[in-house]
């Protein structure tokens, strides 16, 4: 799953502005620096999942936010509970020492939770623009 080639929800999408936002974090999160030897990228969630116990409850704020965010936008449940399993996923897989930080460089559950986020806002029906009354 590419999350990065996602196509953008259109300017004039009424959450276009809150997606960027979001996205924005997301990236930052997960895949903000490239390490040069390997040609991977990895974000702030991979760096401090290097601190035992501490780092990766840290990283798991800013999913908390993309979820709380994902409702006030809309999200259905079932779309909730899927973005809620990838982070869980993220957290507990996360917090095996060495294994979970390898894992974490994969996984970008923040870049695949705003990219769920995105793909139902590009399928739901945009709300009808509402008309000054007389």
């Amino acid at each position: 799953m590419d999350q990065e080639l996602t196509p953008p929800l259109p300017p004039d999408h009424p959450h276009a502005a809150d997606l960027a936002r979001l996205r924005r974090l997301a990236v930052r999160m997960d895949s903000a620096f490239r390490l040069p030897l390997v040609n991977t990228r990895v974000g702030w969630d991979s760096i401090l999942g290097l601190v035992p116990g501490v780092g990766d409850t840290l990283a798991l704020l800013p999913s908390a936010y993309i979820l709380k965010e994902a409702h006030r936008l809309g999200a259905p449940p079932g779309l909730l509970a899927r973005m809620g399993v990838n982070s869980g996923i993220d957290y507990l897989i996360g917090s095996v020492p060495l294994v979970g930080d390898l894992f974490d460089i994969a996984w970008k559950s923040k870049l695949r939770n705003v990219a769920l986020l995105e793909d139902h806002l590009l399928k739901a029906p945009r709300p009808a623009p509402v008309s000054p009354q007389p």
